[in-house]
C-alpha cells in the first residue's frame, strides 16, 4: 500500500465505524424508523434495601432515579461509580432528597441486607442498596438488560462480571438514558436537576 492510500484507508475505516456507532445509538433510542427498537428497560420488581424495607418499581415514581448494578466484593468499578454518584448527590445539596439512588446487587449470594448496609456506610446516605433472593435479583437483571456472570477465581472464590452503566429513570420510572458520571459533579448534578 502506498503512502497516500494508507491515510485514506484509516479515515474511511474511522468514518465507517463512526456511522455504525451512530446508527446503533439512533436505533437504541428509537430514532430509526422502520427498525424495531429494543425492548423497554425496567419493569416490576421487589427487592429489599439495607434496612430490611421492601422496595418495588412503584418507589421509582415521582422522582428521577439513578440505578447502578454491582456487588460489594467488586474491586474497582463499583466503589468508583458509587463514589462518583455520592459526589453528585452531595453537589445537589437539598435537592438530593428529591432523587432516588439505588445500588442493586448482582451477587445475592454474598450481598445480604446487612452486607449492603456495611458497604454503603462509606458512601452518601441517600444511596440505598437493594438485594433479594436469586430469583428476584435475576428478574430485575433481566428487566434492566443487565449482564452479570459469576467468574471463578483460582483460590475457590469468585468475582462477578457485570454491566457497569448508571441508569437514569424519569419521574414516571421510565428509562431515559445511561447517566454520564465522567464529568464534574456539579455538571452532573445540574443535568439531574432537569428531571426533578
Amino acid at each position: 500500500m502506498n503512502r497516500t492510500a494508507r491515510p485514506l484507508v484509516i479515515v474511511t475505516a474511522f468514518t465507517a465505524s463512526l456511522l455504525i456507532g451512530l446508527l446503533v445509538m439512533l436505533w437504541a433510542m428509537g430514532g430509526v424508523r422502520g427498525v424495531t427498537a429494543p425492548a423497554a428497560i425496567g419493569g416490576p420488581f421487589q427487592l429489599t434495601d439495607q434496612s430490611g424495607a421492601t422496595v418495588t418499581e412503584k418507589d421509582l415514581q415521582g422522582r428521577p432515579t439513578l440505578i447502578f448494578f454491582g456487588f460489594t466484593h467488586c474491586p474497582e468499578v463499583c466503589p468508583t461509580s458509587l463514589f462518583e454518584m455520592s459526589e453528585i448527590l452531595r453537589a445537589m445539596g437539598k435537592d438530593a432528597d428529591r432523587v432516588n439512588a439505588y445500588f442493586i446487587s448482582v451477587d445475592p449470594e454474598r450481598d445480604t441486607a446487612s452486607a449492603m448496609k456495611d458497604y454503603l456506610s462509606s458512601f452518601d446516605p441517600h444511596l440505598k442498596g437493594l438485594t433479594g433472593d436469586p430469583a428476584a435479583v435475576q428478574k430485575v437483571l433481566s428487566e434492566y438488560r443487565v449482564y452479570a456472570k459469576k467468574v471463578p477465581l483460582k483460590d475457590g472464590d469468585y468475582t462477578m462480571d457485570h454491566t457497569a452503566l448508571v441508569y437514569l429513570m424519569d419521574r414516571d420510572g421510565k428509562f431515559v438514558a445511561p447517566f454520564n458520571l465522567s464529568r464534574k459533579p456539579e455538571e452532573a448534578a445540574a443535568d439531574l436537576k432537569r428531571y426533578l
